[in-house]
């Protein structure tokens, strides 16, 4: 059985909710799936279990801007970003919309017949099902959820103790009065040492380099002050989100344009927080602030740990696992218990699976960007991919504004397809994330990131203002966007629901 929907979406994480949820808001009157390979909702927020696990970006941003965040907290915890992902869901009523444990493993579109035609996996079945719709949305975000980025480390053989992967967390894991090394410096690691040195006899982290780090308070103080003068919290989240909207923008851009003197501050900040007694080489980076992601602790919890001496940090390189735990290139020993290699991720578009054109199988890594939502040559898709200097949820929201924005264009003037062409010269060497920073996971994602252009909306901007008046208000018929009327239209499945 084939199921037909307008509008099919992959990914029920933060990124999918949301361009369901905008699909309704803005009357579109599209009917939508989405398509989801764990059997719960929140993606990443119902992948990660590790200790302490939160996001790295302040919940007035990452929140949906249609939907107020009404919790303090600067940073929430995973199970509170799984919940509030699932409570919106619910609101607008898109779970009944999921299909759960199905893996895209191929998407195909046709121009001779103006649909695209999905290949799914029902993990639980074993059964293939087909799906098609007009459109096609992927929403899975830029990582490979099956495995973690994990380097083959020299010995590790030989070492008794436990290794263990933070994107798959031993539900058994005791590390009750364990000795145990973090190796990484980037936001898993930074969030698990002091929620594991609480338990934990010790905690080291290994780093190969320092990373910026900077320290927030644990509860937004304005966002206290509004709860306390009683102001209705969807005008206490849009004042809120508006502020740190600016705040975030004018600290990067400080960092872009006055490289040394944000790289003197951010540091002084954290001498004040760590104390005279420990090393500033620990915390000192060799690139400027924000060539890769800021790294934010709320309470300065990894520096209160440090100062008292439960946790302590290595800035060194790894000669050789031993039975009972690291030699260091310098020749220093850490004794561990238990190991845990923070050192990132593997990343893919759309969740691994196979893209094709009329019968020609591209390469997304080929591919160039348009208003970062589109990609070039590929008519009715969109990838939502979310800021890399700001939050994730600022981006991905104003994408699916824009793209309802297309749709609604399109049904008033009678298209059926459109697509981005890009003239020759558009396309650049840089992927879509690696114009911005240079963190080791973008490098190692540069074979199968798009690219960004040269010129004009094939440039990724990154900045939020500047794509919310692009995405917003600019003209959809701009010569580069290539629309059409007359295609096949595919016959709907009457048991489908419209998302009026």
């Amino acid at each position: 059985m084939t199921r037909h929907v307008d509008v099919l979406i992959i990914g029920a994480g933060l990124s999918g909710i949301g361009m369901a949820c905008h699909l309704t808001r803005e009357k579109t009157g599209r009917s939508y799936l989405i398509l989801e390979r764990r059997t719960a909702i929140g993606g990443t927020w119902d992948l990660f279990k590790y200790p302490g696990i939160r996001s790295d970006s302040d919940m007035y941003t990452f929140g949906f801007g249609f939907r107020p965040w009404h919790g303090t907290k600067v940073l929430a915890d995973g199970p509170h970003i799984r919940q509030y992902i699932e409570d919106t869901a619910a609101e607008y009523g898109v779970t009944d919309h999921i299909r759960f444990g199905r893996k895209v493993t191929k998407t195909s579109w046709s121009s001779e017949q103006g649909v695209w035609t999905v290949e799914v996996l029902d993990e639980r079945s074993g059964q293939t099902e087909t799906y098609t719709s007009d459109f096609l949305v992927g929403c899975t975000g830029y990582y490979d959820y099956d495995q973690g980025y994990r380097p083959t480390f020299p010995g590790e053989e030989n070492f008794t103790g436990t290794i263990v992967h933070p994107q798959h967390w031993p539900e058994d894991l005791d590390y009750k009065g364990k000795r145990i090394v973090v190796i990484g410096s980037g936001a898993t690691a930074i969030t698990l040492i002091p929620a594991m040195s609480k338990d934990a006899a010790h905690v080291t982290m290994l780093q190969r380099s320092p990373t910026y780090i900077a320290a927030l308070p644990a509860d937004d103080p304005v966002a206290v002050g509004f709860k306390f003068a009683k102001v209705p919290a969807a005008i206490a989240y849009k004042a809120g989100r508006a502020r740190n909207i600016a705040l975030q923008r004018a600290s990067y851009q400080l960092s872009r344009t006055n490289p040394k003197l944000s790289a003197k501050l951010m540091l002084a900040a954290v001498r004040a927080q760590v104390g005279s007694n420990i090393d500033m080489k620990h915390f000192t980076p060799s690139y400027n602030p924000w060539d890769q992601r800021l790294c934010v602790v709320p309470n300065g919890d990894l520096f209160k740990v440090l100062r008292k001496g439960e946790a302590s940090i290595a800035t060194d390189t790894i000669d050789t696992f031993t039975e009972t735990g690291i030699r260091l290139s310098s020749g220093e020993e850490l004794e561990a218990d238990i190991v845990i290699s923070a050192t990132g991720l593997k990343v893919q578009m759309l969740g691994g699976a196979e893209l094709e054109v009329d019968g020609r199988t591209l390469a997304t890594r080929d591919l160039v960007a348009y208003k970062g939502a589109l990609l070039g040559t590929v008519p009715n898709m969109m990838i939502v991919l979310g800021y890399t200097n700001a939050s994730w949820t600022l981006k991905a929201d104003l994408a699916a504004e824009y793209f309802c924005r297309l749709l609604n264009h399109m049904r008033d003037n009678g298209f059926s397809e459109v697509v981005a062409v890009p003239e020759e010269g558009d396309r650049s060497e840089a992927s879509l994330m690696g114009g911005a920073l240079t963190s080791g996971y973008i490098q190692r994602g540069d074979g199968v990131m798009p690219r960004q252009g040269t010129r004009g909306p094939w440039l990724v901007i990154n900045n939020y203002f500047r794509d919310r008046a692009m995405l917003r208000k600019a003209p959809l018929e701009d010569g580069v966007l290539r629309f059409r009327r007359g295609a096949a239209e595919a016959e709907p499945v009457a048991a489908e629901t419209r998302s009026a």
